[in-house]
């Protein structure tokens, strides 16, 4: 038997813990010491949209309790299979913006692969929950993707989406990186991911090295809805990306029972703020189906950034938007 390396073990562990997500709701009941009465509601939902959530995430839920932010964000709901008017299964309307296999391109000056359809966690309020990834087919199409982009004159920056890029092999990063590399008109990479803060160890020092060796200007947009979705373990890995000058920001999205209130989204911006991560974006629930009991009435988003605009300073200000289809940029609520 062959004894793993130190580097090698690193390497791999966060590939295991992928692999060993939770999936069935009766488990993850038990782990979290819920009551059996919540099992009919939660794999009536799970049915619709998978259940799927890392043990790393697991261990940030406060256990008996059936009302945790955290868990409220990964745990199905019999709720998700009621049709409500307006909810649907592309609510951005990403069909309208694609360029070809894996592109997406929706703003002047930016262009978006789908590299995957995988996850770490569902979010059960995912706009993309019901989205084609089958017909898209990204991570077959790497050799192509640099050439579309660099049909695309007026593109300096490429955002990495799906599903979560993070996900991908090192082997799969390098080779889309690598074609992007040699395209002189792109200047900037964004990575869109949920990975941090729900799968750390992801962050591996081969990673790193990824992104510290791009010659173009690398920014990671976490997704952090909570402040208990950042722990010491999240603070490492981040300290590591800012030593090599990767840019750190957030976005959030507004649910209900989940951040609805000025005392945490301002926990939130002060937390994240102490891990050398900027507010960015606090999104509207974009209205995909199965999503609609996470639904806050702008007037009360409104009212709760307000709140959030008096106690903080600009900068830990995530600015309150919604995506609106064909939409030449996110429109500010305001």
């Amino acid at each position: 038997m062959i004894t793993p390396t130190p580097l090698r073990a690193q390497r791999d562990s966060w590939q295991r813990e992928l692999s060993q997500a939770i999936h069935d709701p009766a488990i993850l009941l038990e782990r979290l010491e819920l009551p059996s009465t919540l099992l009919a509601s939660a794999s009536s939902g799970a049915n619709l949209f998978p259940l799927r959530v890392t043990e790393h995430y697991l261990g940030l839920i406060e256990k008996g309790n059936p009302d945790d932010p955290l868990l409220r964000q990964v745990l199905p709901l019999d709720a998700e299979n009621k049709q409500v008017p307006g909810f649907n299964a592309d609510p951005v309307s990403d069909h309208l913006a694609r360029q070809g296999p894996g592109l997406l391109k929706k703003y002047s000056g930016r262009v978006l692969v789908i590299t995957t359809g995988a996850c770490a966690i569902h979010c059960r309020y995912c706009f993309r929950r019901e989205y084609p990834y089958a017909e898209e087919n990204a991570t077959r199409q790497w050799a192509k993707i640099p050439e579309h982009v660099a049909a695309m004159p007026d593109v300096s920056e490429v955002i990495l989406s799906g599903g979560d890029p993070l996900t991908l092999s090192d082997r799969k990063l390098q080779e889309l990186l690598a074609g992007l590399n040699q395209n002189p008109e792109l200047k900037r990479l964004r990575i869109h991911s949920r990975i941090p803060s729900v799968l750390p160890s992801r962050i591996t020092p081969q990673l790193i090295d990824i992104f510290e060796n791009t010659r173009l200007h690398t920014s990671l947009v976490l997704h952090c809805n909570h402040a208990r979705e950042l722990d010491s373990t999240l603070d490492t890995a981040l300290a590591a990306l800012r030593r090599i000058g990767v840019t750190l920001l957030n976005q959030s999205v507004l649910l209900k029972g989940v951040n609805d209130s000025a005392d945490t989204l301002a926990e939130l911006s002060e937390r994240l703020f102490e891990y050398g991560v900027l507010p960015y974006y606090l999104h509207a629930l974009d209205p995909v189906s199965g999503a609609a009991h996470f639904k806050i009435p702008d007037q009360e988003a409104k009212r709760l950034h307000r709140q959030l605009r008096h106690r903080l300073p600009g900068y830990l200000v995530p600015r309150l938007v919604r995506e609106i289809p064909e939409r030449l940029s996110k429109t500010p609520l305001q």
